[in-house]
């Protein structure tokens, strides 16, 4: 097909999962149950949640021309995975996740994929839709968003729209201890601890002695899920891996 010629009609012919249908939510229920009767959170994750999908079908060049170029088709595609997406959140809420875990990395440690504005022309809105249908079914729901990279520039939008918890807080291109400065009254913070620096680099140590910054500060007043921002590569030693648990067990609890 001539890229000039493709359409909204595209979008609606092209088969996308049937994530709405009652069958796949079966068993939803039973495990979420399970899960909290070991007191433990039972989290729902719906990791590339609208933008990577779509880039995945289109490929990111594509889908960011189409944002400038082709913008009926962007709104169709879009919009199409968007509601596909506040049915699921939505069902996940009324089964009783404690926290929906939304994503989409939309930038690299150097800033934004984009401009904050396109962000907020294209994605803000879709995601806030995602995150209200959620909250409409059950409203004491947490909302967890994950982007990779440096996300500072957007975190007052997660908070406008509903937002709970910024995962990952990447050491390595944001400050942990500012962010908890500035927005630690309206937002929660699961991880900030790099995999690319103290954990494959350091020693156990240091490990323990990032551990202990991160709650002596991002942890201050509470608001802290403590844990690696990534996988933990093969390449960690062992005994960093160890000295990680062992500095939580130690420190990890008020």
């Amino acid at each position: 097909m001539i890229e000039s010629e493709i359409t909204p009609q595209d979008v609606f012919d092209y088969p996308l999962a049937d994530i709405e249908a009652d069958y796949r939510y079966e068993q939803v229920d039973r495990q979420i149950r399970e899960i909290q009767s070991r007191g433990l959170c039972a989290t729902a994750w719906m990791a590339c949640t609208v933008f990577e999908i779509a880039w995945y079908m289109r490929s990111m060049e594509m889908l960011l021309m189409d944002f400038v170029d082709n913008q009926e088709f962007a709104e169709a595609l879009l919009d199409r995975i968007t509601a596909k997406r506040e049915t699921q959140a939505r069902r996940y809420a009324e089964l009783g996740a404690d926290v929906v875990c939304l994503g989409d990395d939309v930038a690299s440690q150097r800033g934004m994929l984009m401009s904050a504005a396109m962000w907020r022309r294209w994605l803000k809105p879709r995601l806030a839709r995602v995150v209200a249908a959620a909250k409409a079914a059950r409203p004491d729901v947490l909302v967890l968003y994950h982007s990779y990279g440096d996300v500072t520039s957007i975190i007052l939008d997660l908070i406008e729209i509903g937002v709970d918890i910024l995962n990952p807080v990447q050491p390595e291109c944001m400050d942990p201890v500012a962010i908890k400065k500035k927005y630690g009254e309206r937002l929660s913070f699961w991880g900030t601890i790099g995999t690319q620096t103290t954990m494959p680099f350091g020693t156990p140590e240091d490990v323990r002695r990032e551990i202990c910054a991160r709650i002596e500060t991002v942890g201050k007043g509470g608001g802290l899920l403590i844990a690696p921002t990534h996988v933990v590569e093969p390449e960690v030693p062992w005994e960093n891996i160890l000295a990680f648990a062992e500095a939580v067990k130690e420190f990890g609890r008020y």
